[in-house]
């Protein structure tokens, strides 16, 4: 049986996102922004929480970590180079490791920028990634630690994947990363067609995400820039921006 993907808001504009392997059971989260949220989503699905895999150690990640794990018995598992900073872990992984969730692969791939020692998990079976602060929908994160090369690097790796995969990233930003798209390509008849579909979307209180690498590369100006250049004089436009 396929996968099943739950994603529910936590905080103010966080994704909570667990993925169920319903053959063995078995049940990750990506990141856990928020305790009460993700443990609700369990309780109705009558799941348990085996996993826990995390992006990055930003609170408005981990800060679920601890109670989850009492709460579950949930290992945790991050990236090695920020282990000191996450709560509760158990394993850490670096680009090019494999986990297994139940029956399927889950590769552990490198998207430093955003943080140092980023990681996005991709479960090639599925054709799924999981990108957190590193790709949103129609944008990217911001270099906190890291440099621009490096997150445009991040970005090229996450654009090499197969056009049908699907993203699920880390918040809902995808209105306002819209309205700076929309100043980099006003003419993008995929952007404008994209903007209405987001606009009545949130209209209705619903979530725009996931989304696909097709989707971004048509759309995604960061995607678009075409060197590392000019994507960090978009960055740093979107930095800027009001």
């Amino acid at each position: 049986m396929p996968l099943i993907i739950e994603q529910f808001i936590c905080r103010t504009d966080n994704y909570g996102v667990l993925v169920h392997d319903p053959d063995t059971g078995m049940t990750a989260a990506i990141d856990a922004p928020e305790e009460a949220p993700i443990a609700e989503r369990l309780k109705q699905r009558g799941w348990n929480l085996d996993d826990i895999y995390i992006t990055h150690h930003h609170a408005d990640h981990v800060e679920g970590n601890i109670a989850l794990k009492r709460a579950f018995g949930a290992a945790i598992t991050g990236p090695a180079r920020e282990a000191d900073r996450i709560p509760g872990i158990d394993r850490t992984v670096n680009g090019g490791d494999r986990l297994m969730l139940g029956e399927y692969a889950v590769d552990v791939i490198e998207t430093p920028g955003h943080t140092l020692g980023h990681l996005s998990y991709l479960i090639p079976e599925a054709r799924i990634a999981f990108v957190a602060d590193t790709l949103f929908a129609v944008g990217c994160g911001r270099v906190i630690e890291g440099t621009m090369e490096m997150m445009w690097e991040s970005l090229l790796r996450l654009a090499a994947l197969p056009d049908d995969t699907t993203v699920y990233c880390g918040h809902e930003y995808t209105e306002a990363n819209i309205r700076f798209a929309l100043t980099v390509e006003p003419n993008n008849p995929d952007l404008i067609r994209r903007a209405a579909e987001v606009k009545a979307l949130r209209a209705e209180g619903r979530m725009t995400l996931p989304t696909t690498i097709a989707l971004e590369k048509k759309t995604n100006p960061f995607l678009r820039a075409g060197s590392a250049e000019r994507f960090a004089e978009l960055r740093r436009r979107k930095d800027a921006f009001k």
